[in-house]
Formats: structure tokens, sequence, C-alpha cells
């Protein structure tokens, strides 16, 4: 009964072992395309992508940085304000606390205020777009915060952006 369970592990090894061989790595592939006289268009690698690897300290963090655009016209014509972000050296997730302020690479949230209101709201989904529906025509605006842990701005990480729903919009 062992060897029958065994057998297709083993199977599995050995394809393993022979795909491995006879296929370039995503490694030799970047490798082959920086070398003089290969691709003009190199594969950038993960780390260069993705940055550092959440699995090890950062050494000496770059500060975090919040990147806002102005909201899309096309969410505008119908009262929607769609305000696409990204951020660097810092990560949106659902993680709060002191505690979390030794985390590394760093975490954080967002924090969200329409209209200068007395509240605002916590988004740490990090799917690159605040989404306003409802909006009433006329002028508006809308502060994204880039904060940690404790909820705290990280300095200098607060973005405001005004626009302006038409007056078509009030139909839908």
């Amino acid at each position: 009964m062992k060897r029958a369970t065994l057998l297709p592990f083993a199977a599995g090894v050995v394809a393993g072992i022979i795909t491995s061989s006879v296929l370039p790595t995503g490694a030799a592939q970047n490798r082959a395309a920086a070398q003089p006289g290969g691709d003009a268009e190199a594969v950038r690698s993960a780390w260069e992508v993705r940055g550092n690897s959440p699995y090890l300290p950062v050494q000496n963090e770059s500060p975090p940085k919040l990147i806002v655009d102005q909201p899309l016209p096309d969410g505008l014509a119908i009262g929607v304000a769609l305000i696409q972000y990204r951020t660097e050296n810092c990560r949106l997730l659902p993680v709060f606390g002191k505690q979390a302020l030794s985390l590394s690479p760093r975490v954080g949230h967002l924090h969200v205020r329409v209209d200068d209101l007395p509240w605002v709201w916590a988004d740490s989904s990090d799917n690159n777009t605040v989404d306003i529906g409802g909006m009433p025509p006329g002028d508006h605006k809308v502060t994204i915060d880039l904060v940690d842990a404790t909820h705290k701005v990280y300095p200098g990480q607060s973005k405001t952006v005004k626009f302006t729903v038409p007056q078509s919009a009030a139909a839908h």
C-alpha cells in the first residue's frame, strides 16, 4: 500500500528534475536578456517590481509615500468619485495596534474624509481605488491620509483632491 502511494510522488519528483534541467529558469532568462545582444526589453525581477520580501526585516526602510490621482471623469459623470492611489514603502493591511509599528516591511492603511465631514473611514484593502458613490452635483474634496497601525498620519502623506460633479449626474 505504501509503495502505491509513493509512486506518484516519485514520478512527480523525476518530472520536476527533468523539466528544470531542460527548461531555462526565470533567473536564466533574466540574465540572458541582460546580456549584450540579448532581448532589448529585459525582464524585470520580482524584487524590482514588488520590492523587499515580507519574510525579512527591511534595513533602513525608505519613508512611506502616498500617490493619489484625480477622480476618473467617467465616474464623476454619474456621481461616483473613483480615485486611484498607490503606496510605496508601506503595505496596506488590516493590522492595527502599537505592536504592529515594529513590523517590517511597514504596514498601514488609509483614512478617507469627504468634504470636511467630522468622520473618516479606514480602508486597508489596497485595491488601488477609493470608490465614493452618490456624490451630489457640485464642488467636493476628498482627503486621503496614509496612516500607521495606530492611526497616525505618516509625515507629509495626506493628499487632497478637489473636483466637481456635473449637474448632469443628478439624473443618475
